[in-house]
């Protein structure tokens, strides 16, 4: 079994099992990132499989529950409360056209997370729901405090992102949980920004999606829908289809019954090729050990806070002393053309992204995995 220190101590390995490494010094896991080598070789073997016979068969249907185990394992839930679905947009939107809104009804929600995390509540304005938008007095950074003031008895939902995309301040998702369940409102999480890096409880959210392409270093096209299972009921298939309700021997049955568990969200085929990636990826989570990636990943981040720091730069977001660490550290500066650093960078083979704020100014983000190494961090701190 491979472990983290192990990989980090042997170039040779690490750049086997991440071959991405032999050519570029890649420090954007926060936007889509490349496929480990385990990953991409075990989507290639089912390719080849499937190319040679049936594509689901028994064996696709032990991958399928596996990864669904996987899955719930990273995040403690049950395997019967996950679902798979296309996207983070595809499982927030199931959410939210799912649940039984009325008028009058109103969620909360933050207008600077991604756009997959706002479109999908502000659609709800159609069928007479009040969107309400949290101003955090910090940027990204949004707490019980700032959320206290926008609910009463007919708020329903408050949906928010485990760590935010730009700023990279964490969510404090237990103690804000745990201060909606008291007061009966559902809680969602957008949870792609800090799952497969950064430990993320599910015990006080109520659903949660995220893709696989950014931490948790599977695909693109398939993603984790997270449902507790007292939801369930609360929670209608928004989309409907042969898999999620039952029918016997493929023939529809006068009554619709849904499945009794999670799959009742997965309307029709699974995409199987990505959930092998997924699966893979999974896998070597759970051998390099979720605890050493996360310790890993905000030391790196620290010590990118700390040079950039010293260099002059202003980070938009948390400061390494601040318990909200995420593994996304951005950069604003009043003197340097990001842009033009950021052009620089790619030219010469480092990978980082380029952001902006929604008052115009541009950002330098810099999401460095557990697989990085400090000397990959110094060549960025060299460029600034």
């Amino acid at each position: 079994m491979m472990t983290l220190e192990h990989l980090l101590q042997d170039e040779t390995v690490r750049r086997h099992e991440f071959p991405v490494c032999e050519q570029k010094t890649f420090l954007a896991h926060a936007g889509v990132s490349p496929l480990p080598r385990c990953v991409a070789e075990a989507m290639q073997h089912y390719l080849d499989t499937a190319s040679h016979g049936e594509q689901e068969d028994e064996a696709a249907d032990i991958m399928v529950r596996e990864t669904r185990q996987l899955a719930a394992e990273l995040i403690g839930a049950h395997a019967d409360e996950i679902a798979f679905t296309g996207s983070t947009s595809m499982g927030l939107s199931m959410v939210a056209n799912g649940l039984d809104w009325k008028p009058g009804d109103n969620l909360v929600c933050h207008r600077d997370d991604y756009p997959a995390n706002v479109y999908s509540w502000l659609d709800l304005r159609r069928l007479g729901v009040e969107v309400r938008c949290v101003e955090p007095q910090q940027y990204g950074n949004v707490t019980v405090k700032d959320l206290e003031p926008l609910l009463d008895k007919r708020t329903r939902l408050v949906a928010l992102a485990s760590a935010h995309f730009v700023s990279g301040w964490r969510l404090d998702v237990d103690r804000i949980g745990r201060f909606l369940r008291e007061r009966g409102i559902l809680f969602c999480v957008d949870g792609i920004q800090t799952l497969g890096a950064l430990r993320t409880s599910m015990t006080h959210v109520d659903f949660a999606a995220a893709d696989a392409h950014k931490w948790l270093l599977g695909p693109l096209g398939v993603a984790i829908l997270y449902v507790r299972r007292e939801r369930f009921q609360q929670l209608r298939p928004a989309l409907v289809g042969w898999r999620n309700a039952i029918c016997p021997d493929y023939i529809a049955q006068d009554k619709l019954t849904f499945l009794p568990d999670a799959r009742r969200y997965e309307p029709g085929s699974l995409n199987l090729v990505g959930l092998v990636g997924l699966r893979a990826a999974l896998e070597m989570i759970r051998s390099l050990g979720h605890v050493s990636i996360e310790t890993r990943v905000l030391e790196l981040a620290k010590l990118m806070m700390t040079k950039s720091l010293e260099r002059g730069y202003e980070i938009t977001g948390p400061k390494p002393e601040d318990e909200g660490v995420s593994g996304i550290v951005t950069l604003a500066s009043s003197v340097h053309d990001l842009g033009a650093v950021h052009k620089s960078m790619l030219e010469n083979g480092l990978v980082t992204s380029l952001r902006r704020r929604r008052d115009g100014g541009r950002l330098l983000r810099i999401s460095a995995h557990a697989y990085n190494r400090e000397d990959e961090i110094e060549r960025v701190l060299a460029y600034l």
